[in-house]
């Protein structure tokens, strides 16, 4: 039996979704990643070329300068470390006074950028300096799971590089000697299945990363895998993805729902094309004429007045406690 479409679930349960605001701009600067995980939704590897331009970010910060209510920038890729523009991106957004966000994989602390070599060892010191909330995915705190799901020897790389972000004062934020520099965490299941509840996993993640390798962070997200991209073909390869589906459907939770973060973020793609969310850019479900398509074209009363585009992957948003790039939506 074919699953509800997403939208008849959230007409059934009495649910419109408006946007209720445009509190962070997510940057997708580009798909080049040092890894190729295998739960990845953008299907970035070391062999991607997809760079966003000088112009393109020129035109986020604009748009940043242009919107105070925009008060977030959110940096993501691949590794958005490896854009050349990367950088300048930080110092700007800094100077106009914007909270600034990384998705950092650990790793390519380590590994530099695999197509050029340079070295990125710079960046826990760069990130310290000016003040950026550092968000890095570490799949596990043994090292089994995590290399199982992102590579050997990516475990011992990202204990290395979590090490280099403590001493330059990442995670000591709830520490006496706290330095207000913030390192989260965030776990995706390794497998079809729902994340465990957040607060438990987090803490099991402190006790674990501190007792065994004297590592501290702040907070850990819980991010469901989407069925989507590189992590669609694993589950369709297996058999597996009906079941799969029909497990977020079955878990669905009208309380997570009201709190999926496209309802207060636009998503930008490494070409200025504008989506709803990260996962719709994937998919390649960029905004309506009526909303505005690109980042040239961007008008926040007409954003915030769009309808938001919807479809079955969103189930992975609003299943159990729910599912954001800032962890959980409901208790």
């Amino acid at each position: 039996m074919p699953s509800p479409l997403f939208e008849e679930k959230l007409a059934q349960s009495g649910l419109d979704l408006a946007p209720l605001s445009v509190e962070t701009l997510q940057v997708n600067v580009t798909r080049l990643c040092n890894q190729a995980c295998h739960h990845c939704h953008v299907d970035a590897s070391p062999k991607r070329t997809e760079q966003m331009s000088r112009a393109t970010v020129d035109r986020c910060l604009e748009i940043l300068e242009r919107h105070p209510a925009i008060t977030k920038l959110d940096i993501t890729g691949g590794a958005p470390e490896l854009n050349p523009h990367f950088d300048y991106f930080i110092e700007s957004a800094r100077a106009l006074g914007r909270h600034v966000m990384v998705r950092h994989n650990l790793t390519v602390t380590i590994d530099g950028n695999p197509q050029t070599g340079e070295s990125k060892r710079y960046l826990p010191e760069f990130f310290a300096r000016h003040q950026v909330e550092v968000i890095s995915s570490l799949p596990y705190y043994q090292e089994f799971f995590t290399d199982k799901q992102r590579g050997n020897g990516v475990f011992k790389k990202s204990v290395e590089s979590m090490r280099m972000l403590n001493e330059q004062g990442y995670g000591k934020s709830n520490c006496k000697e706290g330095s207000g520099l913030t390192l989260n965490l965030v776990y995706n299941p390794v497998g079809a299945f729902l994340p465990a509840l957040q607060g438990d996993l987090e803490r099991q993640y402190k006790r674990e990363l501190e007792s065994k390798f004297g590592l501290v962070f702040n907070s850990l997200f819980t991010i469901t895998n989407m069925p989507i991209n590189r992590f669609k073909k694993d589950l369709e390869r297996l058999g597996a993805y009906d079941e799969y589906l029909t497990r977020l459907v079955n878990a669905f939770n009208p309380s997570a729902a009201e709190g999926v973060m496209c309802r207060s973020l636009i998503s930008v793609g490494y070409d200025g094309r504008l989506y709803d969310c990260d996962f719709n850019q994937m998919l390649d479900l960029n905004l309506s004429e009526e909303a505005g398509k690109t980042i040239y074209d961007f008008d926040l009363d007409r954003l915030l007045n769009r309808r938001i585009i919807f479809d079955q992957h969103c189930y992975g948003c609003a299943a159990g406690a729910g599912s954001s790039c800032g962890g959980a939506t409901a208790k």
